[in-house]
């Protein structure tokens, strides 16, 4: 009898219900731990690279890619054992009237909830630490708010892809496994950091890091920005000495003592700009799209794959 009325919850009564659990196991059964270490994560990297990020090339490329890899490990680590380990339960309620493509939006609006607060807490981390965010806004008016939808879509993406892991895999050791070799694909293919060329290049583009750096990049001004990496090598040979002349330390004191350092810098700046990073809203709008895409692509495949829990033989 029980399970003749189960079968004609709603859909969207499952949603509430299911939602009701989770966030009942987010307070008593500390699933909000998540939240604390990801304000660790965001102080570990914004005291390594915070002071130079969104002030010269080099320190905004390394500190959103650092950003980035946040982002996923936050993403990764919200979700991977979520589905796997009440496996037998969904198998059980799901021949008693559970709807899967339910169970999956509850997921999917907890774990939201979850990726804005992780969002808030990383951008107020860095607040904190002192980073200089980019004061130029580019979709909405301002321009803090597009950073953080940038980091929530970024958070929010390798969420659903490792929903969708927990959704296919078995047992939580399987999908714990699977976990680091996936965040490595996403870390070496971000296409920012490691210089990739080939068709190595262009698996770059199915990664979620990929498009979250660049939209930091671009939201970031990087093309526009110094490049410091030459005048710092060539200042740790200003002491060589040729014929008892110092002809770098000259050089350089007659740049400084000019005023032409930044000039130099920017020129320098040039030649290292990339277009992919252009600092327009189409550019930006384009990130947020194919991490939408994203989003949309691994829920569905969550779907698909516990739509064939019950021929789990296990």
């Amino acid at each position: 009898m029980s399970g003749n009325t189960q079968k004609h919850i709603g859909r969207l009564s499952q949603v509430g219900i299911y939602l009701g659990k989770m966030f009942r196991m987010f307070i008593y059964q500390n699933d909000w731990k998540v939240l604390p270490m990801s304000a660790v994560i965001a102080g570990l990297v914004a005291f390594v690279v915070g002071s130079n990020l969104f002030v010269t090339q080099e320190g905004t490329l390394l500190g959103t890619f650092a950003l980035s890899c946040i982002c996923i490990w936050n993403g990764f680590f919200n979700s991977i054992q979520n589905v796997c380990r009440e496996r037998a339960i969904i198998k059980r309620e799901h021949r008693s009237g559970l709807h899967i493509s339910a169970y999956v939006a509850a997921h999917m609006i907890y774990q939201a909830f979850l990726c804005l607060c992780q969002t808030v807490i990383t951008i107020g981390v860095c607040m904190y630490s002192k980073v200089n965010f980019p004061s130029v806004s580019y979709i909405t008016p301002i321009a803090l708010v597009d950073m953080g939808i940038t980091i929530f879509l970024t958070t929010y993406s390798a969420d659903m892809m490792s929903l969708m892991i927990s959704s296919w895999v078995r047992t939580t050791t399987a999908a714990m496994t699977v976990m680091p070799f996936l965040l490595i694909f996403q870390l070496v293919f971000s296409g920012g950091f490691f210089a990739l060329s080939g068709f190595a290049e262009k698996i770059t583009n199915v990664t979620i890091a990929k498009w979250g750096l660049t939209a930091l990049c671009a939201q970031g001004d990087y093309n526009s920005l110094p490049m410091v990496s030459l005048w710092n090598a060539i200042l740790k040979m200003r002491n060589v000495e040729y014929d008892g002349i110092k002809p770098i330390q000259e050089i350089m004191a007659y740049i400084e003592n000019n005023n032409y350092r930044e000039e130099l810098l920017l020129k320098c700046a040039e030649y290292n700009q990339n277009a992919q990073y252009a600092s327009t809203s189409s550019n930006i709008l384009g990130c947020w799209g194919i991490l939408i895409l994203f989003i949309i692509l691994y829920s569905a495949i969550a779907v698909v794959g516990l739509e064939f829990i019950d021929k789990d033989k296990r």
